[in-house]
Parts: structure tokens; sequence; C-alpha cells
């Protein structure tokens, strides 16, 4: 497959990336004769818009979304609330117009998966049988592998903010209220994690804030990673053009306990103390994925899947999507929506007893901000190869700087993809 720039621009752009389906079927495709049942756990990014394109392209699908959560609250933008670019107002959304398309909703938890029998098993003590299932659980952030993290989170004396939800906003009245002169020290946990970019945007846009508010404070950056994970050149240039002198970055260097009462970060090489505290820990797919088997990597932490289906390799029936899913692609919003439009058409396909389309294609464009006017992006287009997994096609790339233009076009993104996954 080859395309030229102008194509690639038109997938690659968070409007038109929404088109991609991944399958062959279109609405108005010959429909099943009977009504199949698909239970979609996790009203995220994945699973709210998988919901929305199985009835969309699957009319006569039954599809129960299962979501604990009163509200979707954007994980894309909440460094922003953090950085005090916006509030949690800003991020957070109502799910009221997803049912309009047939879905049904269930706000409750899911607490066991037959998957023998083709049952979920909800906390309010609902029993629902499908003929499909898709996980969108995103992460579960591994605390335990901190010492002395849960209890410090506990006491509110650290958090990772790595939901976007009340840690979100702790962490930012913990920031208004740092004296001038303190010391935030955050972290970014080894890969794989959950959007790559984010520790380096965080620490950007707090020391945006400082820079405004409290010009004498510090960040102190400890990395997990050997060097920055992603977006490299924009963010080494942020912090030589606007941020000299304030952000230390500290590679290798993975926290691996916390003192809550003396506020002390320590890695193997050394003990940080800070004012705020926001270690981010190793993470691992949503407990959700383990009820169901689902976490089947070598380490028992990830999703290993069919990367044409996002069906899991091990437990039929079960397709996994989003940031739970262990592969060469990015964990991102965007991801989440593209893989969700490739399942959806999958399970469409399968349904109706039709083979779903060998080469899917998939966009993920990310945003990151630097400071309260500027920001840079990551764009690329990934074609499924059989044998070597998603392949970035050609033109696709992230930009060295950050720019005002890109600063709108991230806000652009955000409202655009909140209305795909929700509208």
């Amino acid at each position: 497959m080859t395309m030229n720039r102008r194509d690639f621009l038109k997938i690659s752009s968070a409007g038109a990336a929404f088109a991609l389906t991944g399958c062959t079927t279109q609405p108005g495709a010959p429909t099943m004769t009977a009504r199949a049942h698909v239970v979609v756990v996790g009203a995220g990014f994945g699973g709210a818009t998988c919901a929305k394109y199985l009835r969309q392209w699957g009319p006569n699908i039954e599809v129960t979304l299962i979501e604990p959560n009163e509200l979707f609250v954007s994980c894309p933008i909440s460094n922003w609330v953090i950085g005090g670019l916006r509030t949690m107002d800003d991020i957070t959304h109502r799910y009221d117009r997803l049912p309009r398309h047939g879905i049904k909703m269930i706000r409750d938890s899911v607490i066991g998966i037959d998957t023998d029998r083709r049952i979920v098993k909800t906390r309010n003590g609902a029993s629902i049988a499908y003929d499909r299932l898709v996980l969108a659980p995103g992460i579960d952030i591994r605390t335990d592998t901190v010492r002395g993290y849960q209890e410090a989170e506990a006491a509110g004396k650290v958090v990772h903010a790595w939901k976007a939800g009340p840690q979100t906003a702790l962490l930012r009245k913990q920031l208004e209220a740092m004296p001038d002169g303190g010391v935030f020290v955050i972290s970014a946990p080894t890969a794989p994690y959950r959007c790559p970019p984010a520790p380096y945007e965080r620490a950007c846009l707090v020391a945006s804030y400082f820079k405004r508010a409290k010009p004498r404070s510090k960040i102190i950056l400890l990395d997990g990673n050997p060097d920055i994970a992603s977006k490299k050149a924009l963010f080494q240039s942020a912090w030589k053009e606007l941020y000299a002198g304030m952000i230390d970055y500290r590679p290798n260097n993975a926290p691996f306990a916390i003192d809550g009462d003396k506020m002390i970060v320590s890695s193997d090489f050394e003990d940080v103390a800070g004012d705020v505290l926001n270690v981010v820990p190793r993470q691992r797919a949503g407990e959700v994925c383990n009820l169901a088997g689902t976490r089947n990597d070598s380490s028992q932490a990830w999703c290993l899947v069919d990367l044409a289906t996002f069906e899991s390799t091990t437990v039929p029936y079960v397709h996994v999507i989003g940031d739970s899913v262990l592969s060469n692609l990015p964990k991102s919003g965007h991801t989440a929506t593209s893989q969700a439009k490739i399942a959806a058409g999958a399970i469409v396909e399968l349904l109706a007893g039709r083979q779903p389309d060998p080469h899917p294609v998939l966009a993920n464009t990310c945003y990151s901000a630097i400071s309260d006017s500027r920001a840079g992006y990551i764009a690329n287009v990934f074609r499924y190869e059989a044998g070597k997994g998603y392949v970035s096609q050609p033109e696709g790339g992230s930009t060295p700087n950050g720019d005002e233009r890109n600063f709108k076009f991230a806000q652009a993104w955000a409202k655009n993809i909140w209305a795909d996954v929700l509208d």
C-alpha cells in the first residue's frame, strides 16, 4: 500500500481518521438472521466507540455497554488541568447521547466472566450472556510495585493522576499550595505504559505554571526508561528554550520506594526529596482482563490479540481493545478509537459468517502541549500485515518544535474525538 502526503493527512487528521473502519462492511450491509448480543465492558475511548459503531454497522446486533462510572473523564487534555490551562469540567462529559444509538448502558462493575458459558456477572447481581465480548478496561496502576506507595497514597502524600478524575484535581491543588521555591518530583514508568509522551508533557505544563506563579520552583523528572520515550526532539527543545534550569531530567531512574512522612522518593541510585510527589508506577491490563484470562503475555500483565480482529489469542469470542493490548501500537486515546472500529467491523463480519478484512488500517494522532500556547504532535497511519503487526506508512512523523497553530489543533482534536466517542 502506498499513499501520497495528501492522502496521509486526510486519514491521520482527527476528523478524517474517524472514517477508518478496518472492515468491508458499511451501513446498510446485509444483516444477521439471528439477533446476536455483544457485551462491551468499559466505556472509555475504546469501549464507547466500539459499542457505538457496532450498532451503526450492525443494526440487528444487540449491544450492552457496562461502565461503573457515571461520567466520562478524558485522560487526553487532563495534563492541561494539572498545568492550570483547563478545569475538570472541560474534560468531563456525560454518556447520555450513547443510548440514542440503541446501546443498552448498565452502570455496574464486572466481577466475573465465565468464558465457557459466555456469561458476564456484575456486582449488582446481573448475569449477562454474550455471543461476543469486548473488553476495554484501560489500565491498572501497579501501586504494589513501589514500596510504601499505597500508604502514602492513602494519606494523600502521593498521587499518580494517571486515570483522569479526583487525583487530577488533587494534584492541581497540591501544586497550587506548594510554596515558591518548592520541588515537584514526577516519575515516568518503565514502558509499556499509557500515553508515552504524557510524563514529559506534564513536566512542561507544570513548568509553565511555575514560570508564571512560582518562578523559583524546580521539577525533578525520574524516568524509568533509558531516554525520553516519545517526541524527544519536541520536549528537549521545550526544556532548553522555555524552561532552562527548571527541569532536571534523570533517565534510568525508576522509583522503588516512597517515604510519605519524609516526602522522599527512592530509586536504585538516589533518594529524592520533594514538596509534591507525582510518582507513576508500572501498569498492566485492567483487572477485567484477568477475570477473562486474557492477560496472556509472558509477564501475565498484558493482552495478546489477533491484531486483525483484536480477538484474544487464547480466549475465543473475547476481544480486547485499547491500553490493555500489547502490540507495537502506542497506548493512546486515538489508537483506542481506531482499534475499536476495527474490532467492531470484524465482529459484524464474524457474526454474519464472513471473513473480516485481513489488512485493516488505523491512525493515531497525539498532541502534546509544551506551554500555555504551544503544542506539537506525532501522527501515523498503520496497516496490518500478517507476521509483521501494524506497519507505519510513509509520511508519518512528529514535530520537532511546538507552535501556536498546533496548540489550536490540539484543542480541535480533543473536541472532535470526544464527539466521535460520545455523540
